[in-house]
């Protein structure tokens, strides 16, 4: 039998069957939005870090991504109060084959029993402070896949005008893609925005951004990567405020999100955001990691995250040292060196973050 490497030991593994059973269910139930603990699980997922920067293709597929799948029992077995018979009650609600339920309940229970007492403390906290989603009172249609969107040249980008085509109500706040008709084309004011970045990863036109920010808001122009080479052109939003966001699409995949100010409203995945101190960083990767040397190429830039947390998520990080002014300390992390994030000498050199990129897998 196949069996999905995602154990609690040597003696206990899920096979990718009840793996395949539990990831559709959870699926179809997110996706309806009716459903409070698979809104909670991608809550707890989003918060953790695991769900990556697409909440909504990680819950649509956990079974693809081990890691993912076992925070989410984990975080089901969390809004069940950690009680295994109220588990097995959810799992059997949620329609998961009747072979499967006393597995999943035995794995999730074995492995996390010893964090019961923090996660129930944990729930006790969340409902306390009134941050409990709210599930949609009835189920909602489970969205079609989109059909693959032309990647627009710079020269259809910089020409083409949207002045004619419909844009989201500008009541409340917008969602990407909402292109109703008879709406205007005024964005919403103030905080009215949705700041929420993950709301991003969904865009794949200029118009959407538009709809989503005011027309009046975006600019095109040209950017640099993170090493300070050139990168063409990108979408800025809010641009040379404090908000200022910068958007490269790709066709039918997830659009590139660069932050280079401190002090933003946006709300970033991981909870990661510029100015942010390096022992930041740290603590939401679980680990310590490597940066590339400083004064050298992709100087500052995360080299490796040594398998924590942010591995293979799409982010990319570039630091900078706001207290250079020693060079006996500073020559220690200069050059063309892998500099270990645990280094005592970094502290000193108040290391943050200086520029950061998100693109969805």
């Amino acid at each position: 039998m196949l069996l999905l490497p995602i154990a609690l030991s040597a003696q206990t593994k899920l096979s990718a069957n009840i793996a395949e059973d539990f990831s559709n269910r959870v699926a179809e139930r997110y996706q309806q939005k009716n459903h409070q603990a698979e809104l909670f699980i991608a809550d707890q997922l989003s918060k953790s870090g695991t769900g990556g920067l697409d909440i909504d293709k990680t819950m649509t597929d956990l079974k693809s991504d081990p890691a993912a799948l076992d925070e989410s029992l984990k975080f089901l077995y969390q809004y069940n109060d950690c009680n295994r018979q109220t588990l097995i009650a959810y799992l059997r609600e949620m329609g998961v084959l009747s072979g499967s339920v006393y597995p999943l309940a035995t794995y999730t229970v074995n492995k996390y029993k010893n964090e019961s007492k923090a996660l129930i403390e944990e729930k006790a906290t969340i409902i306390k402070m009134g941050t409990m989603p709210v599930a949609a009172a009835t189920p909602q249609p489970i969205p079609a896949k989109k059909p693959a969107t032309k990647k627009l040249t710079e020269e259809e980008a910089t020409t083409t005008s949207y002045d004619n085509t419909p844009t989201a109500a500008s009541a409340g706040v917008k969602e990407p893609g909402d292109t109703t008709a008879g709406a205007t084309t005024t964005a919403a004011s103030g905080d009215d925005y949705n700041w929420d970045v993950r709301t991003l990863f969904k865009l794949r036109t200029p118009q959407e951004l538009e709809n989503l920010y005011g027309k009046e808001n975006v600019v095109y122009r040209g950017t640099t990567d993170l090493a300070g080479n050139d990168a063409g052109n990108a979408y800025f939003v809010f641009p040379d405020t404090d908000n200022e966001m910068q958007v490269i699409f790709d066709g039918d995949k997830s659009p590139t999100i660069t932050f280079t100010k401190p002090h933003s409203k946006w709300k970033s995945p991981f909870g990661i955001k510029v100015g942010d101190p390096l022992d930041k960083v740290v603590k939401v990767n679980g680990r310590d990691f490597k940066i590339n040397g400083f004064e050298w190429t992709d100087g500052g830039i995360v080299n490796s995250w040594e398998g924590g947390s942010i591995a293979g998520k799409g982010v990319l990080v570039l630091f900078k040292a706001n207290n250079s002014g020693d060079p006996g300390m500073y020559d220690k992390v200069t050059g063309d060196k892998k500099v270990k994030t645990d280094m005592g000498v970094l502290k000193k050199l108040e290391v943050v973050v200086d520029k950061i990129e998100f693109k969805s897998n």
